[in-house]
């Protein structure tokens, strides 16, 4: 016999939530999915009202629910903001121009104006003619530091007061487990925290830090958005692929892992007796 939902009692079950062990129906799951999305967002104070927020759009699943949900409980519940699309297009062949497509499609299906903005109007250079130049070893490293500063741009274009993504507790879990491992200090004490301040001092924030991958993967799904699933050309090399392998296998043993993590990492404090480095600005382009 068909289980009941745990929530409303009376609709079928199909999933089983991995952060909570719950039993619920379709209804019920786009609910409480949203509801929680909401709930980070107020209790956090993310944004004010009137303010112009930008979504980092990729095409992706996490991004493509973002906008979705943004979109949604920015009607439902009249936070009064205004929001936007920014893409960075780092120059990938096969891979950011076939995602870049999504973003248009979706800019299209969500009616929310976008900008894009690319490495090579910006620096110079593609990712494809960096990976050219330095190999195939730590590209993740260089496109970070390009792209962080490239949606603070992108921002600063669109006059935009806070930049949204669509980092997931998955995400956040992995982020903990490498600079641990790397025992990076100064990332540590700031790696959990889902409001940061950006390069141009344009405030970002992760209304997903709460959310599971396995659910975002399930919303996508559920509600037929269009997104786009390939994995970036580059990134089997990178060194979060392993954290990530190592997450997915606790949580196999352990569903609780992902949340039981980012509230450790929340709950460390760094001794006041160290000495952690002093952000400064680049001295050649500020």
């Amino acid at each position: 016999m068909p289980r009941q939902c745990d929530i409303c009692q009376s609709a079928r079950a199909i999933i089983r939530r991995p952060k909570t062990g719950q039993r619920i129906c379709k209804e019920c799951f786009f609910y409480v999915f949203e509801t929680e999305v909401h709930h980070t967002i107020v209790d956090n104070r993310l944004f004010n009202r009137g303010a112009r927020i930008g979504i980092g759009a990729s095409g992706g699943k996490d991004s493509t629910v973002l906008a979705y949900v943004m979109k949604t409980l920015n009607q439902r519940y009249d936070y009064g903001l205004e929001l936007f699309l920014l893409s960075v297009d780092e120059g990938i062949s096969g891979y950011r121009d076939d995602s870049l497509e999504t973003v248009k499609r979706n800019q299209k299906q969500y009616e929310l104006p976008l900008k894009i903005v690319s490495y090579e109007q910006l620096y110079g250079w593609s990712m494809d003619s960096i990976v050219e130049a330095v190999g195939r070893k730590n590209n993740c490293t260089f496109c970070g530091v390009f792209r962080r500063q490239a949606l603070d741009r992108g921002a600063l274009m669109l006059d935009l007061d806070h930049i949204v993504t669509g980092h997931n507790a998955d995400d956040v879990a992995e982020t903990i487990l490498m600079n641990v491992l790397r025992g990076d200090i100064p990332r540590l004490g700031r790696c959990t925290e889902i409001a940061t301040v950006g390069d141009g001092y344009i405030g970002r924030s992760k209304p997903f830090k709460y959310a599971y991958e396995k659910e975002i993967v399930m919303y996508a799904y559920l509600k037929r958005l269009d997104y786009f699933s390939t994995e970036c050309t580059y990134s089997p090399n990178a060194y979060r692929g392993y954290a990530r392998q190592y997450l997915k296998d606790l949580e196999s043993v352990r569903p609780s892992a992902i949340i039981d993590i980012i509230h450790a990492g929340e709950a460390m404090k760094v001794a006041e007796t160290v000495q952690l480095p002093t952000l400064t600005s680049c001295s050649r382009c500020g």
